[in-house]
């Protein structure tokens, strides 16, 4: 939920999490003003057909952030199913077959009334974008940004990981963050040891630890708490996000 900038209207976005595979999350996104939805990043179709027509929603619109395929999978089976226009990131076109529209940084994607702008966020791949929807307080940011924190960096460097980092966190701090895999709790025990004297941190693992303990999801997360608690969103340099991206990709805790 939001508030339209221009207009002064109330902004309502529904956003329901959908689990699938060993740990990642669809999102299925509805404009209660027009009744559109849309679904980011289906790593399978048939969960999200099912959730939609429980609700009684019907799919227009594909985000895929990225081009790999726990974030693809579904592409196909849903654009099938319901006739959805797919929207990929212009930079990986070859790898997104089911791709309808290519958009890159600035150009504007709907939901409903609702304007998301794309943010290219490149280093977990070359050409991983995320949607920002400005007046609902709302980004989705694929494998980019987790709770605590950032995606490996398969495709890209350091600097444009730190880059990322700094530019999501010049976002609004209420802004609800919605990553696409459920990786809190690890993230949490290596950002402990980033940063140990962390006090915000060591109060939000012991939320994070009892909220898994009831199998609850932990995301998604706000730009404010990441700020206070990511040890990516917080290293001072590119070095230093190296260092951290380094020893998490080492990290056995």
């Amino acid at each position: 939920m939001g508030v339209d900038a221009e207009h002064g209207q109330l902004v309502m976005i529904e956003v329901v999490g959908i689990p699938a595979l060993s740990d990642n999350y669809i999102w299925l996104a509805h404009d209660d003003g027009t009744g559109e939805t849309v679904v980011i990043d289906p790593a399978q179709a048939d969960p999200v057909l099912a959730v939609a027509e429980a609700r009684g929603w019907k799919v227009g619109a594909i985000w895929n952030t990225h081009w790999h395929p726990d974030h693809t999978g579904g592409n196909a089976a849903i654009k099938e199913a319901t006739g959805a226009t797919v929207i990929a990131p212009r930079a990986e076109a070859e790898r997104i077959p089911t791709a309808d529209r290519l958009v890159d940084e600035g150009d504007v994607v709907m939901l409903g009334k609702v304007a998301a702008r794309v943010m290219a966020v490149p280093a977990h791949t070359a050409g991983h974008i995320a949607y920002h929807l400005t007046d609902a307080h709302i980004a989705f940011v694929g494998d980019t940004l987790f709770a605590m924190g950032c995606g490996r960096l398969f495709e890209g460097t350091a600097e444009q990981m730190y880059a990322n980092m700094q530019r999501l966190a010049a976002l609004p701090g209420d802004t609800r963050v919605y990553c696409a895999h459920e990786y809190t709790e690890s993230n949490g025990r290596y950002a402990l040891t980033a940063e140990p004297d962390n006090a915000a941190l060591a109060e939000r693992m012991r939320d994070v630890v009892a909220l898994r303990a009831k199998g609850l999801p932990t995301v998604p997360t706000t730009i404010a708490l990441e700020r206070a608690t990511n040890p990516f969103m917080r290293a001072t340099s590119a070095a230093q996000l190296a260092e951290r991206r380094a020893a998490k990709d080492a990290f056995q805790g």
